[in-house]
């Protein structure tokens, strides 16, 4: 339009050759005066910039920040939550920054990762033990991340824990994985931050016990039973059960063992001290939130002969032929529930062995007819 205005045609003999008003016609031959047409901008929009657009050394401090903080933060934390943080802790910006302004920022910079996660809707938490659930009782989940090679030293184990509500996280390098250890560790993380209701454990024989022999509790489990702490035993697999930590165990490895270069099992425990520190202070608004835990016992000593009390908690899913396999048997729940998960309740409180069965069904717990013991 502004060539054909140029080169002689009027406006509005123009106007209606590309069927627009004359009013635009004249507005685009009066943006271009005096430019040449390919130097002109022909952008639909008022020139310079927006009045509240963020300057360019405050958008240079945001991707330097974002630098600082991957490479060397205690959390290893660097997206647009973790900037806001360290912009709020140094001298104040004339105005905060929100998550979607930093956010712009890092995408106008190129300073954004390739591909953006899906992230879907998680369970609720706790959702299989009701008491969780509802918010009243904390539940401790351990497992282990196995087989950490130290360059030109040995193979590591670290033991993780994390609180389901209070999110409280501890990681414990153990130089060989036994249930000694393992249980010196829980005495510990119990001694500072008191006791929860539950604690959750994978099948792993340092926890439960001798998978081989029948009725067999292991030491973790007695030692949970004799300070009133219900152990609970999930499969691996089940999504929703391992979630938190397993989401802990890949954080803990991206942000502490891949990040660091270590040469001893002690610098490695250092460095996992300090990222475990750092992660407690952020969280802990959560911690202060969630359900309150019970106090340990003074003088508590673990007698490994004395009976068992209390009760245990084990997650399985039902064979083809409709049995569920704890405590080194096979117990029938139901020929018609097959490969299906159910919560067999085992209770040492009564004389003798005797728990039950509850079924999953439609997110609801329903009793079973059978009995998982005698």
């Amino acid at each position: 339009m502004v060539a054909r205005v140029r080169a002689g045609d009027g406006v509005r003999k123009v106007a209606e050759d590309f069927k627009v008003s004359v009013g635009t016609v004249s507005l685009w031959v009066a943006r271009s005066a005096g430019q040449r047409l390919d130097r002109a901008l022909f952008i639909d929009r008022k020139p310079g910039s927006a009045w509240n657009r963020t300057t360019a050394n405050l958008e240079q401090h945001v991707v330097q920040a974002r630098v600082w903080l991957r490479d060397h933060s205690a959390l290893g934390e660097y997206g647009a939550d973790a900037i806001g943080r360290e912009l709020c802790a140094e001298p104040p910006l004339q105005a905060p920054l929100s998550r979607a302004t930093i956010n712009r920022i890092l995408k106008r910079y190129g300073a954004t990762d390739a591909h953006r996660r899906v992230r879907r809707p998680p369970p609720p938490r706790g959702w299989y033990l009701p008491e969780a659930a509802a918010g009243r009782a904390e539940v401790d989940c351990f497992d282990f991340i196995e087989d950490l090679k130290i360059a030109e030293g040995p193979l590591v184990d670290v033991l993780t824990g994390k609180s389901l509500h209070g999110a409280l996280t501890d990681a414990r390098v153990l130089a060989q994985l036994s249930a000694k250890g393992t249980a010196a560790c829980l005495l510990g993380r119990w001694a500072r931050d008191g006791l929860p209701d539950y604690a959750q454990f994978d099948n792993h024989t340092v926890f439960q016990g001798a998978h081989q022999f029948a009725h067999t509790v292991g030491r973790v489990s007695r030692l949970c039973l004799a300070l009133g702490v219900v152990p609970v035993f999930v499969p691996p697999l089940e999504h929703g059960m391992q979630n938190i930590i397993e989401s802990f165990n890949g954080l803990w490895q991206a942000k502490v063992w891949q990040r660091h270069h270590v040469a001893s099992l002690l610098e490695l425990q250092a460095c996992s001290d300090r990222y475990i520190a750092a992660h407690r202070a952020r969280t802990r608004a959560a911690t202060e939130a969630a359900p309150a835990r019970r106090p340990m016992p003074k003088d508590f000593k673990l007698n490994l002969h004395a009976p068992l009390t209390g009760q245990m908690i084990f997650f399985r899913r039902t064979s083809e032929t409709g049995h569920a396999h704890l405590l080194g048997q096979h117990f029938a729940v139901s020929p018609d529930w097959l490969h299906r998960l159910v919560r067999c309740e085992v209770d040492f409180n009564h004389q003798g062995l005797r728990g039950k069965v509850w079924v999953i069904s439609d997110e609801m717990w329903v009793p079973h007819r059978g009995k998982c013991g005698h």
